[in-house]
């Protein structure tokens, strides 16, 4: 059984160890969430949904620890507060969605004699991969639709962000019904690709060229694998955009959770006769941000949680300013034990820059100018990304625009709008950024299903005579 050693981003020291899961520990699991998913799957809708609503409790009643090993995890306090509230507010919500979504219909036919009850029968175990950037969030925002449509589940956390499995493990062994279908166990890819052979779909969430390698392995047994991958999220603003709401937006998108976000705005596309305003505006909001250096609850840009990502925001600004591009504010590391990155906005950049291509995942914004919709509309679809887009004017230009581009989900004059939006609301990842449907909306429980028609004759039945 290895040992993995795991960095703590906001003091740079690597102080926790963990037992990666052995490949008979997760055998057993999976074999156990099979044998008690058939009960839970036969339970009523309406009670595997308050059997979620008790988890959520639980959530609560245990947040005090997860909060504390959950801030360990990734360097910050505000966010791993939010995570906490936003993963019981996500239950609740799903779990009064479901008996709408999650329901057998018996419909008749154009021949009167036949009937036909329509099924959504659940795959058995369901494998999550979740990344470090949103631990919390991201092991069960997939997850806890998949239960509520009759799944069970085995989740493996990122080994960069392990220490709040033990916590969340104790708020699901309070609720034992929920308990004997999810199991979550810690590791690296080796857990994983275990995961994806024993069990009879994936979801994962993390980076592009890891979901490649995730579909092919599933593609190469047949069995579905849902991704929800990287973008180089756009925003567009255009000549007649509200420039303090387009600046406070971007800002906002671009620096939450200091850029570590899949869906942070990482590129800008103002129009010439706005863009200089735009600059101006955003770098003030800049300079009224602070680091969490001293105190990890105070200051809204912590550390990087993956160290490696230091690395690649320094090579992507090296990149782009050896090719011309003009660092506005900002631009510097601070390296005290962990690292963080002073809120970054560049100038006169270009699609031959990194900066402008390739997912950064940092608390930079580049801002590139253009003249005219058509050349905004080709700028924000050159990318292999399709995740979200922005895109801030008159609300019928925007929606015109908006329709142009290559992206799941836009928002027209605000920024990841996805949670305030209808429950119906379905977005997917264009390209390359996602695939195997919606995690929003109905299509987040019905993707976890197969369809099944059991058709009844109460007429005369089909016979010999026929031919």
């Amino acid at each position: 059984m290895s040992q993995i050693e795991v960095r703590n981003p906001w003091t740079g020291k690597f102080d926790y160890v963990f037992a990666e899961s052995s490949a008979e520990e997760i055998t057993n699991k999976v074999q156990k969430l099979r044998r008690n998913q058939a009960s839970w799957s036969d339970s009523e809708i309406n009670e595997r949904a308050a059997i979620l609503v008790k988890f959520a409790d639980s959530i609560q009643a245990n947040d005090e620890n997860i909060l504390a090993a959950l801030a360990e995890d990734t360097g910050r306090w505000a966010l791993s507060v939010m995570e906490i509230n936003a993963l019981q507010g996500i239950i609740r919500q799903r779990a009064k969605e479901a008996p709408m979504v999650v329901k057998e219909h018996r419909i008749g036919s154009h021949l009167t004699s036949v009937m036909n009850l329509q099924r959504a029968v659940p795959y058995p175990v369901l494998a999550v991969i979740s990344p470090w950037n949103y631990p919390l969030i991201l092991s069960f925002i997939d997850a806890v639709p998949a239960l509520l449509a009759g799944c069970s589940v085995i989740i493996k956390p990122s080994e960069v962000t392990p220490r709040f499995i033990e916590p969340i493990a104790k708020a699901l062994a309070d609720v034992p019904e929920l308990d004997a279908v999810v199991e979550i166990v810690p590791g690296a890819a080796k857990v994983g690709g275990a995961l994806i052979d024993l069990t009879d779909a994936v979801n994962f969430t993390g980076s592009v060229p890891t979901g490649r390698k995730v579909a092919a392995a599933a593609a190469a047994q047949l069995k579905p694998a849902f991704l929800e991958l990287g973008g180089k999220d756009p925003a567009i603003v255009l000549e007649s955009a509200d420039i303090e709401k387009a600046a406070q937006s971007i800002m906002y998108c671009g620096m939450l959770n200091s850029g570590q976000t899949c869906f942070s705005i990482e590129r800008v596309y103002a129009h010439r006769t706005v863009s200089d305003r735009l600059i101006n505006r955003m770098c003030e909001l800049a300079s009224e941000m602070t680091l969490n250096v001293d105190d990890i609850s105070d200051g809204q840009i912590g550390p990087f949680i993956f160290g490696d990502q230091r690395e690649i925001a320094k090579a992507h600004l090296n990149d782009a300013v050896a090719l011309g591009a003009k660092i506005c504010c900002g631009g510097e590391f601070v390296d005290s034990g962990g690292s963080w990155m002073i809120p970054t906005i560049l100038r006169d950049v270009d699609h031959s820059m990194r900066i402008m291509v390739e997912e950064t995942f940092a608390p930079i914004v580049p801002v590139m100018q253009f003249g005219s919709e058509d050349e905004a509309i080709a700028l924000a679809n050159d990318t292999e990304y399709g995740l979200c887009a922005a895109v801030f004017g008159k609300e019928k230009e925007a929606e015109r625009i908006g329709r142009k581009l290559e992206a799941g989900g836009v928002y027209c004059n605000d920024v990841d709008l996805i949670r305030q939006a209808h429950p119906g609301v379905e977005k997917m990842g264009f390209k390359n950024s996602g695939l195997g449907g919606s995690r929003y909306g109905p299509e987040g429980f019905r993707r976890f299903t197969r369809s099944q028609a059991l058709i009844f004759q109460h007429g005369e039945s089909a016979g010999i005579c026929r031919l």
